[in-house]
């Protein structure tokens, strides 16, 4: 049995931008953590680290899942501070890249180390083995690499690097901790330079880069087509340069060409002069304001080699290019590439052909198998596809043979032969056993770590497949399946798991059967968002055609299911990740229970599109305002952050955030690993069952804020008002919210049942949506994806 890492107690030693982040993470997932540097020069000797710890609050995306997090973090220094570590069972140094810096650090804190922590070094390329060299003996088998990828909150992968002598329980240990309790993605690397995200990821940069001067395209050019339109993020490869920044790629470049001298494409690792000049004169990307590419006020400009100079940046994917990308099935599609004599084709073929040449080369020896590079590059570098499914599903045999005969014409930027194995006739290195594994020499399955036992869906594999359940019921709007354990799983099949006609009668369905049948229900999205919200396509169409009856009774039904999931006899679990907006978030919020992944980003939206929330969410706010407030208390106090929310059409930045918001209550549960989620939410459901459960009894006595609470969040509007700040239409929508949260025009402490507040919330939200302007924000919104300001 793997041992338990019990981490009551972390160090990150070194305060610059990684240390500090990984710190904040580590405080995010509730691990009590030092952040030590060292001693400032004057005045409080922890004064570096006070710093860097304030500084977490300016950076963005936030490292904090809450600003109020920071003060949580202990700041120390070397000189005074030392004796903290021996109350830490993990020990992560992150300071600058210099492997005699590193070293000297590693005889200064060894001593004070407990014998039974973990230590753990981030670098992002230096060798394991040699930083390990200076530890004593019985901290070495307690030594690995962690190789977290920047920024540390949001990026799934942390590469492993064990040492030769490290401990297989110590590796199992921290496996399970980073990937159930800092939610990452793990996969092992060898100890080579760069490991394996940035030794393939830098190299496929350095390709495109030396392609391109080939090919003789410009960085627009290249990065039109090597974005989304080959399953990659949208800044593609020169805009992703910008923002890791210029001199970071140079050094991450310089450190390949002095620890990789014998690798077969030596010769390209060297920053290319247009970089070199760039950095020269200071323009490092993003953080200076030019790079690649610079904003001319509202203007892109790219640089232009021919003229040394800036240019607009307008050049892009040339049509038969982007229809070849188009093309369905991988195999044609790099055919076509392949035969194309269009310049953007013949890059982009020359570019996946050394990528894949380099990949299958180095396979063996920077990697256990063939899915730790995929994910490693899926997860490090935000591809749909690795390098190896990428080639495996454009036909592996063909392709070899194509990059076999581009080798053999001098065609490719090595000459090195392809490994023996990749032309043994095989069909590619993923299978449902497993994936190739050169050293092994055959397919390995994935982990059996019992952490993985916790992931009912892992991120799939090409080719890869798991059981989808026993569907139960089904409709054109939702499916509801079970794995014979009682709990019901109920999943939308609408595009951004919108909430249609079709989803409320099915959702109102599934409930039913789970009462009868199953003894829990949980409401979960295989994939990211759990619910962009209402259908606003069809409510606009709705109202245009003049159907206000049938357009109030659409309302009416979503009210009819946010009551249905309140009032179900059994538990209702939601387990939200990514997007709840509008609809999606009163769902959770009339759940029994909300499961929420940290990085759920929750709001009652509707003010942004003329309307208010009418699926029960104001209902509910009133209630939990009426609640925290007690008998003849202060209602208004809380309903105050509500209808600031609300108004202001506020989004939380996390799970965490959303509970500050008042959207998540504070008992719902925060999980870190977006593929535990179903797994944590089906145990709170069984929890609650074995406890008995029994849904609340009606809300028949919902103590208001009434008319005077109505006057008084019409006041905090005026200012608002008069100052620009929003206009007479945003007033309008937010009176109406107020009206609606305070329960209308009664007296201050009235008592009224939740059918009084949910026929307020109906009957503004369908006087709103009847008002021109609102449906010009609708229409615009589902034109733009953007809100309107009218």
């Amino acid at each position: 049995m793997t041992e338990k890492l019990l981490v009551r107690r972390a160090a990150v030693l070194g305060a610059g931008v990684m240390g500090a982040q990984i710190a904040a993470h580590l405080v995010n997932a509730g691990v009590d953590t030092v952040l030590f540097d060292l001693s400032a020069k004057e005045g409080d000797p922890n004064g570096v680290v006070r710093k860097a710890i304030a500084n977490l609050g300016k950076l963005k995306p936030a490292p904090l899942a809450d600003k109020a997090l920071a003060s949580r973090i202990v700041p120390a220094n070397y000189d005074t501070g030392l004796e903290l570590l021996g109350g830490c069972d993990l020990v992560i140094e992150a300071i600058a890249e210099r492997m005699d810096w590193k070293q000297d650090l590693y005889r200064k804190v060894a001593p004070h180390i407990a014998s039974h922590a973990v230590f753990a070094s981030n670098t992002s390329g230096l060798g394991i083995n040699k930083l390990a060299d200076v530890l004593p003996e019985d901290l070495r088998i307690r030594f690995c690499g962690v190789h977290f990828f920047n920024p540390p909150r949001y990026m799934h992968l942390a590469e492993l690097i064990p040492a030769q002598g490290t401990d297989t329980a110590v590796l199992e240990g921290l496996e399970s901790f980073l990937t159930t309790h800092l939610g990452k993605g793990v996969v092992y690397a060898r100890d080579t330079p760069n490991f394996i995200g940035n030794r393939i990821g830098v190299f496929s940069i350095l390709a495109t880069a030396h392609h391109t001067e080939q090919s003789g395209l410009g960085f627009d050019e290249v990065d039109a087509i090597t974005g989304p339109l080959i399953g990659r993020p949208k800044s593609a490869t020169y805009r992703t340069s910008d923002v890791v920044g210029l001199d970071t790629m140079a050094h991450v470049i310089r450190t390949m060409a002095d620890t990789l001298p014998d690798d077969p494409w030596h010769r390209y690792f060297k920053s290319p002069a247009w970089l070199a000049g760039l950095i020269d004169k200071g323009a490092l990307g993003q953080k200076t304001g030019a790079g690649v590419f610079r904003k001319v006020g509202k203007d892109i400009m790219v640089l232009d080699l021919q003229k040394q100079d800036y240019r607009p940046a307008d050049r892009k994917a040339a049509d038969e290019v982007v229809e070849i990308l188009k093309t369905k099935d991988p195999a044609e599609k790099f055919a076509k590439l392949r035969a194309s004599d269009h310049p953007q084709a013949r890059f982009l073929w020359a570019v996946f052909r050394d990528l894949f040449h380099y990949s299958a080369y180095h396979l063996a020896d920077i990697a256990d198998t063939a899915r730790d590079v995929d994910l490693a590059i899926r997860w490090g570098y935000g591809w749909s596809l690795g390098p190896f499914e990428t080639w495996q599903a454009a036909g592996w045999q063909q392709v070899a043979r194509w990059i076999d005969e581009d080798i053999k014409a001098g065609k490719a930027m090595s000459d090195a032969p392809l490994p023996q194995w990749v032309l043994d006739g095989r069909d590619g290195v993923h299978t449902a056993e497993g994936s190739f594994s050169p050293s092994a020499g055959r397919q390995v399955p994935r982990s059996t770590l019992p952490v993985y036992e916790r992931q009912r869906f892992p991120d799939p594999m090409l080719g890869e497949r798991f059981d989808p359940g026993q569907t139960l019921f089904e409709n054109d709007g939702v499916r509801l399946w079970t794995d014979g354990d009682g709990v019901g799983v109920i999943s939308f099949k609408t595009k951004m798991h919108t909430v249609s006609d079709q989803v409320l009668d099915g959702i109102q369905e599934a409930i039913g059967i789970a009462e009868r049948d199953l003894r829990a229900v949980v409401i979960w999205q295989p994939k990211e968002p759990f619910s962009a919200g209402a259908d606003l396509a069809g409510a606009l169409g709705l109202l245009q055609d003049g159907k206000v009856d049938a357009f109030e009774s659409m309302v009416a039904n979503f009210q009819r299911t946010s009551q249905r999931i309140k009032y179900a006899l059994v538990p209702v679990v939601a387990a939200v990740r990514g997007m709840a907006l509008g609809g999606g978030c009163e769902f959770q919020m009339h759940a029994a229970r909300t499961v929420a992944h940290l990085e759920s980003y929750i709001g009652l939206v509707e003010a942004g599109v003329g309307l208010l929330p009418a699926g029960g969410g104001l209902k509910e706010l009133a209630v939990r305002a009426a609640r925290a407030a007690g008998p003849g208390g202060d209602v208004l106090a809380g309903l105050k952050r509500g209808f600031e929310t609300v108004a202001m059409a506020k989004v939380s930045t996390s799970a965490m955030e959303a509970k500050s918001l008042g959207l998540l209550r504070p008992d719902d549960v925060v999980v870190f690993h977006a593929h535990e989620l179903l797994h944590v939410a089906r145990q709170q459901a069984l929890a609650m069952a074995e406890a008995g459960y029994r849904p609340p009894l009606p809300e028949r006595a919902v103590e208001v804020a009434g008319d005077v609470g109505i006057a008084t969040l019409k006041m905090m509007l005026v200012n608002m008002l008069e100052g620009r700040f929003i206009s007479p239409h945003d007033n309008e929508i937010a009176e109406r919210i107020a009206d609606a949260l305070c329960g209308g025009e009664v007296d201050r402490g009235a008592k009224v049942d939740e059918d009084w507040l949910l026929r307020l919330e109906r009957e503004h939200f369908v006087a709103l949506a009847q008002m021109p302007k609102t449906q010009e924000r609708i229409a615009h919104m589902l034109k733009t994806g953007k809100p309107l300001r009218n």
